[in-house]
């Protein structure tokens, strides 16, 4: 794992993009905070820019970093959710500026996965998290599912023993700094 981990850090750094192994599914990661590198991840998938996409974090002090004003009520759902939950927050910051939904949030998600945290540990830093297929096709829900098209358009692949056993996506809450709470995805 150690090796894989490095050399996913080594790639994001240099602004390329990686398919890995998340919580919930296999995902397309970049450098969270690199315009280049989440453009490529749009090309990749053939997906408008104006259509958000997910990062993962390690930890809520990871968090802080990249979010102006955390709800309180945000660290209590991270708490007690016993599946993985993705939050979409006001008042990011820090991140690629074509990461940024055009209402000024993003959706951030601490995975509870030991080979994310330790990735996301070592690169000290968002990684973008996007499903591992093309804009508008099914989801894959293992790492045979996944396009010819996407492996060969990242730059790093994750061993495929990683693989988890979840493939399903996470549900999506939206917290406004208002306290407003909305379901997205359950």
């Amino acid at each position: 794992m150690h090796q894989q981990i490095k050399n996913c850090v080594q790639h994001l750094k240099n602004g390329g993009l990686i398919l890995y192994p998340t919580d919930t599914i296999w995902g397309i990661g970049c450098d969270a905070s690199n315009n280049e590198a989440v453009k490529k991840v749009y090309a990749l998938k053939k997906r408008v820019d104006s259509k958000a996409l997910i990062c993962l974090v390690a930890d809520d002090r990871m968090l802080s970093k990249y979010i102006k004003q955390i709800p309180e009520v945000a660290l209590d759902i991270i708490e007690v959710s016993e599946s993985p939950t993705t939050i979409i927050y006001d008042e990011p910051q820090k991140l690629a500026l074509n990461l940024i939904a055009s209402d000024n949030t993003i959706a951030i998600r601490i995975p509870d996965d030991e080979f994310c945290f330790q990735l996301l540990r070592q690169f000290n830093g968002a990684i973008v998290s996007t499903s591992a297929n093309i804009s508008g096709e099914t989801t894959p829900k293992s790492f045979s599912e996944i396009s010819d098209d996407i492996l060969k358009g990242v730059d790093y692949v994750v061993n495929s023993q990683f693989e988890k056993k979840s493939s399903k996506p996470s549900s999506i809450i939206k917290l406004t700094n208002s306290g407003l709470v909305t379901i997205i995805r359950k």
